[in-house]
């Protein structure tokens, strides 16, 4: 006579089907958000080397406002770079990444100077703002949640750094799900401190895309202070290796 399974064993193999079912809807869930925080990179930049133009205009109560023009090169996720056009007083200031690598040259200084992305450029705005073309290479995303904004739902993206090397160290991300835009963006320090949030507005056809073409950054701990991004003149371009180098830095207009 045959002997029936041990209630043991039918334990044993029911407790191994509930973590397998469990780590496969987890690994299903982050293959997911992961897509979804691609697909909104891809809304806000494209995926082909480009140059774009960006206006930043940053405010803050009984200050003069302060007006800053970058012009970004930039070639996938590890190679960009940011050049200085206004204020005059600083042209020819260039910030080169390559990887999470950064330099700034400047026309006085023999060597170029080391930086990190989390260092401020300006205003609300931090070096990886501008050098850094998606979040996607920089986040593990997961889904925290859906909202309902103004009649249109939103995926709730949590981002959470790869390494310490990133920008930031969380983000919060909203994404429409309807088409992928992307909306609103909260950003945390280590300690989980909210440091500023962002808005994606004014979105209009750039490349065979609608891409915000504004981005209103504002500081959570200071009331009243913030920098408004404004992108133009963005257009694909073919981008040599060589000019992602530092001995190339010089011979860039």
């Amino acid at each position: 006579m045959q002997k029936k399974p041990s209630r043991y064993l039918l334990t044993a193999i029911s407790l191994f089907v509930s973590l397998a079912s469990t780590a496969f809807a987890e690994s299903t869930d982050a293959e997911l958000a992961q897509s979804i925080l691609e697909k909104a990179d891809q809304i806000r930049f494209p995926r082909e080397s480009f140059q774009v133009d960006v206006n930043i205009n940053t405010t803050a109560p009984d200050q003069v406002a302060d007006m800053r023009k970058y012009r970004v090169l930039s070639k996938g996720n590890e190679n960009s770079v940011v050049m200085t056009t206004e204020p005059a007083s600083e042209r020819g200031q260039i910030i080169l990444m390559k990887g999470r690598d950064l330099w700034v040259f400047m026309p006085d200084i023999s060597q170029p100077v080391r930086l990190s992305l989390s260092q401020r450029l300006t205003g609300q705005v931090a070096n990886g703002d501008l050098a850094r073309a998606n979040f996607a290479g920089d986040y593990n995303a997961t889904i925290l949640r859906t909202d309902t904004i103004d009649g249109d739902k939103y995926y709730v993206l949590e981002l959470t750094g790869v390494d310490r090397g990133v920008t930031y160290h969380k983000v919060l991300y909203w994404v429409r799900q309807s088409n992928f835009w992307p909306y609103r963006a909260e950003f945390y320090s280590l300690s989980n401190r909210l440091l500023k949030t962002a808005r994606y507005e004014d979105f209009k056809m750039l490349l065979g895309k609608q891409r915000p073409t504004r981005l209103v950054m504002e500081d959570a701990l200071r009331k009243g202070e913030e920098s408004v991004l404004e992108y133009s003149e963005m257009k694909l371009r073919d981008l040599p290796d060589k000019i992602f180098t530092k001995d190339y830095l010089k011979k860039l207009e």
